[in-house]
């Protein structure tokens, strides 16, 4: 054995343990709730950057969005709020620029008196109906730049030219009225009006798993929007550049674009946003780093008690053993033997709770799959198991300290 720790030591060791079962398992209970908050809430961290991720690729590294201010950098000023709205021609002068492949400009009802913020207006189509469906009005370009067709076909210039009553669905809002398949050719019912089904959208990936309220809408082309609600006129502008090093290049010229259109003078900030995919990263950046603390500050605590609890009972250990350490000593047993014993013994009750924790962390992140993306990270489960073990030397050396430099004699005579 290395670190001068003999077979028999370890034996006497793993004899004491087992020999106070249930002594050790509740001594152990902090160490295993530790080790199980750090997997399980490690898994859930990793699995939604991961999605993230896969959400951030499927739009692709070379979009980018335009409002009138940022939407990822928390709760907007008055200044903000109070700026005028970007307009449908601005959209269009956007789409000339000559690294611009594609643009979107797009409208969305939002009754912010819901509850949930989306149009309390309901669907009907198929003798069914669909509550809290988003209202957004569409170009073609939209196509080009992120949705992609399950069914049937998208907006068209001719639809918008035409103010067309047709509607393009969501993935959920298709399948709850017709079924995916049946859905085009159907007739919804909006706001009072009538619309033919045209296509449906693919569904789109959720973050926390589950369905994605994004799949829950009715896309119109933007001159039917005006229709439904003419009362919404704040454009979100959402375009394709041709590359990714071009980025700087392509912000630049819509900068310099939108303040000749928007007459913003010289000295004057910008009174509109442009941003990429990064600002939604570092968002999540900010939010996964506030669950890594919650996941440092749980463990910890939950660590350090049962770290705790394994220096209390190694200390009542150590005064019901007082005799047996004491004849150990007469019989040649050296101080860094005992040491050794029971230091052994704390690291041993706190890996045992490592283990536990390392099982059963494991096993609630992967059963979390069904309702949360989760990861289990080895790197993780090393770590939560090497703090279990590091608890048990750190809060086992005194008690062995206080073992090891008992007199011989004065534990002879304990009773």
């Amino acid at each position: 054995m290395s670190l001068g720790v003999s077979k028999e030591t370890v034996t006497m060791a793993l004899d004491t343990l087992r020999a106070n079962k249930l002594r050790s398992g509740l001594t152990i209970l902090g160490i295993v709730i530790g080790v199980l908050t750090v997997i399980v809430i490690s898994s859930v961290v990793n699995g939604l950057n991961g999605r993230v991720q896969e959400i951030v690729e499927s739009l692709g590294s070379n979009s980018m969005f335009v409002f009138r201010f940022p939407v990822f950098s928390g709760r907007p000023t008055t200044e903000m709020l109070t700026r005028k709205q970007l307009k449908y021609e601005d959209a269009m002068a956007i789409g000339e620029l000559p690294h611009v492949i594609a643009v979107s400009p797009t409208l969305q009802y939002a009754n912010l008196n819901s509850p949930n913020g989306f149009s309390p207006t309901a669907i009907k189509g198929g003798g069914h109906s669909v509550q809290n469906t988003g209202l957004q009005g569409m170009s073609p370009g939209e196509l080009g730049i992120k949705d992609s067709i399950a069914a049937g076909r998208f907006i068209n210039d001719d639809d918008m030219e035409r103010a067309a009553n047709v509607t393009v669905l969501g993935y959920d809002t298709a399948d709850e009225l017709f079924g995916v398949q049946d859905s085009v050719g159907k007739e919804v019912t909006v706001g009072g009006m009538l619309f033919t089904v045209i296509g449906v959208l693919e569904p789109e990936k959720s973050l926390f798993g589950g369905k994605n309220s994004n799949d829950n809408r009715a896309n119109f082309p933007i001159t039917t929007f005006h229709k439904l609600h003419p009362e919404v006129l704040d454009y979100w502008i959402t375009l394709r550049y041709d590359d990714a090093k071009n980025r700087q290049l392509v912000t630049d010229e819509i900068t310099e674009l939108l303040r000749r259109r928007r007459k913003v003078p010289n000295e004057a900030p910008d009174n509109f946003a442009i941003f990429g995919l990064d600002s939604l990263t570092r968002l999540w950046n900010n939010i996964s780093g506030g669950l890594f603390m919650l996941l440092f500050g749980l463990s910890s605590v939950s660590l350090m008690v049962g770290g705790v609890g394994v220096m209390n009972i190694m200390l009542v250990s150590v005064t019901e053993r007082t005799r047996e350490i004491g004849i150990r000593k007469a019989v040649g047993a050296t101080r860094s033997t005992i040491m050794a014993q029971f230091t052994l013994e704390a690291v041993t009750l706190c890996a045992v709770g490592g283990v536990i924790g390392v099982l059963v962390g494991g096993v609630i992140g992967a059963g979390l799959r069904l309702v949360l993306p989760s990861i289990v990270s080895v790197g993780w489960v090393l770590t939560g198991f090497g703090s279990a073990c590091a608890i048990g030397l750190v809060f086992g050396i005194y008690p062995a300290w206080k073992a090891a430099s008992l007199d011989p004699i004065d534990a002879l005579r304990y009773e």
